[in-house]
């Protein structure tokens, strides 16, 4: 395991800035004054049409979502997104209960979720919506089952098509049944889009990243993601079991521009700034954004931006009291990406990140993953077999790097 310890200040926004379109804000207080703080979460998308959902379709139907969380607690609320939409969605109910395997429930532990005191909730297209304070008994990495019958939907559909967990649907209403035998079955999210907790003295970390943070090479269902085995390590220990991890990954996606995904500078806002509770970062990107250049000068050229984008990225993060950890680019020899040009960008952003002084710490991912005997190329034994994603123990290799005294040291900026 390797990881520097640097201390920074907040260094004046450079001119990337404006790329991120929106400006800085912490997440309103609760109207109930009551501290919230995110257990589990996801970064939307507009689901593209191979991902949408089976019939029979969303609309007047149900679906259940199995969603893993970090944190436990009592009093939990959930976070509902129409952000992609182009016409209304209507929730006609919703329900939470811990899972039970497959698309079953524990039917003692099911609760209706509320919206403004109603069971029912229309979001505007382009809106999200947080629900009502439920007491809920939720355990820490638990299961827990998020079923919504829906009224009228839009076409265009906001969610997560790099969930790994299955969801199912089912014809009609069926938002309190213990099973779903006879549900249309996909690997997809959607309009979910994360659980707070209320937790004493709790504090959450937000994964910044591409499809290895989504949790490409992790197993489907066994909920076995780099951030899901960093927030197992974290519940093991005594002095960091109050800390939630939240998954902000997409897919494909990329830092400067939208590749899948909006760029990670423009979505930093909602998916960084907007998260409840947030104290600490990791940012892992910038694969694809290397990976997709054609020639020497233009590989140059996105390695400087992506330095640029980091820069950004880490200075409005300090702003909001968020101390940043940055994550080496782990190797791509042998991947389709793999061109002398683009290694050196990769090792040029990963020297950057190690000796420039501007994060709070470093990950050396990077090191912890590379083959010794051959140094471009992840190690055998945590490669997919396509030498870009890591494999289940890769996911194990990537949460083990990560020092546990970065977040019980009690430091804030």
């Amino acid at each position: 395991m390797t990881f520097y310890r640097l201390r920074t200040s907040v260094c004046a926004l450079v001119a990337l800035t404006i790329l991120a379109g929106c400006h800085d804000t912490a997440p309103p207080l609760p109207a109930d004054g009551e501290e919230w703080v995110g257990t589990w979460g996801t970064a939307l998308q507009l689901t593209e049409p191979a991902n949408l959902p089976p019939e029979p379709g969303l609309s007047g139907n149900t679906l259940r979502q199995v969603v893993h969380v970090s944190l436990g607690g009592s009093r939990v609320r959930l976070h509902v997104s129409n952000a992609y939409g182009t016409e209304p969605v209507t929730l006609a109910s919703v329900h939470l209960a811990d899972a039970a395997g497959g698309s079953a429930i524990d039917p003692s532990t099911d609760r209706a979720v509320h919206f403004g005191g109603h069971p029912s909730v229309t979001i505007p297209a382009g809106e999200s919506v947080v629900s009502d304070p439920l007491s809920y008994p939720l355990r820490p990495l638990s299961d827990v089952a998020i079923t919504i019958r829906f009224g009228e939907t839009s076409s265009a559909v906001t969610g997560h098509p790099g969930s790994r967990t299955t969801s199912y649907l089912q014809a009609g209403d069926a938002v309190s049944a213990p099973d779903l035998p006879s549900a249309a079955q996909t690997d997809r999210w959607y309009i979910i889009s994360g659980i707070d907790v209320v937790a004493p003295a709790a504090s959450a970390v937000v994964t910044l990243g591409n499809s290895i943070t989504d949790g490409r090479g992790s197993g489907t269902n066994r909920q076995n993601r780099w951030p899901d085995e960093l927030a197992r390590r974290l519940q093991a220990d005594q002095q960091t079991q109050h800390i939630g991890v939240l998954n902000m990954g997409i897919g494909g996606n990329c830092v400067l521009r939208e590749c899948l995904g909006p760029a990670a500078i423009k979505r930093f806002e909602r998916d960084v700034l907007g998260q409840s509770g947030v104290r600490w970062l990791i940012i892992l990107e910038g694969i694809n954004d290397i990976g997709q250049t054609e020639g020497s000068e233009a590989a140059k050229a996105v390695a400087r931006e992506l330095i640029a984008a980091h820069e950004t990225m880490i200075d409005r993060a300090h702003a909001n009291g968020i101390r940043v950890f940055g994550a080496t680019l782990l190797p791509f020899g042998g991947s389709f990406y793999d061109t002398l040009e683009r290694e050196a960008a990769r090792q040029t952003v990963n020297e950057w990140i190690r000796t420039s002084g501007r994060f709070d710490a470093v990950i050396d991912l990077d090191a912890a993953l590379r083959d010794p005997e051959n140094p471009s190329r992840l190690l055998p034994v945590a490669d997919t077999g396509d030498h870009l994603h890591p494999n289940e123990m890769g996911h194990r290799m990537i949460a083990e790097a990560v020092d546990l005294a970065l977040f019980a040291d009690g430091e804030s900026l």
